[in-house]
């Protein structure tokens, strides 16, 4: 019997865990997916709002985060289409990758870290693009 109350107990808590992630990826895509509607209105502010403070101290103020992302990071700030893949989670820290499609049919791969701001929302603390070789049709 204590056999199995013991994988009962380590099943539930398996899925604790795997549902506690799914739900820190789930808040972290949505986060990133927030920034990306407020590039399409060009609402500099709700925009900046979702980032980090590492990455505010950078860019004082929105409107320079906003044209930083129009000059540097244009398939993040304009494409035709995303879809999200892996995430990963390390105490406050977390990564999650992320496919788009730019509006010249350019597939990229976006890896953003995201950080876990005090009051345990994520924050976006960066992102790196990488073009890849693919097309999209």
């Amino acid at each position: 019997m204590k056999t199995i109350e013991a994988v009962a107990l380590a099943a539930t808590l398996w899925v604790s865990t795997a549902s506690a992630e799914e739900s820190a990826a789930a808040r972290s895509q949505a986060i990133i997916e927030r920034q990306f509607e407020a590039f399409a209105r060009d609402d500099a502010e709700a925009a900046y709002a979702l980032a980090d403070p590492t990455i505010k101290e950078m860019f004082v103020d929105p409107d320079r985060f906003l044209a930083m992302v129009r000059d540097r990071y244009a398939p993040v700030y304009r494409h035709r289409s995303v879809e999200f893949g892996d995430f990963a989670e390390s105490g406050d820290d977390a990564s999650l990758t992320a496919t788009i499609v730019d509006a010249n049919n350019v597939v990229w791969t976006a890896l953003y870290s995201l950080r876990r701001a005090a009051n345990g929302d994520w924050l976006i603390s960066g992102c790196v693009l990488l073009q890849s070789e693919a097309s999209a049709i």
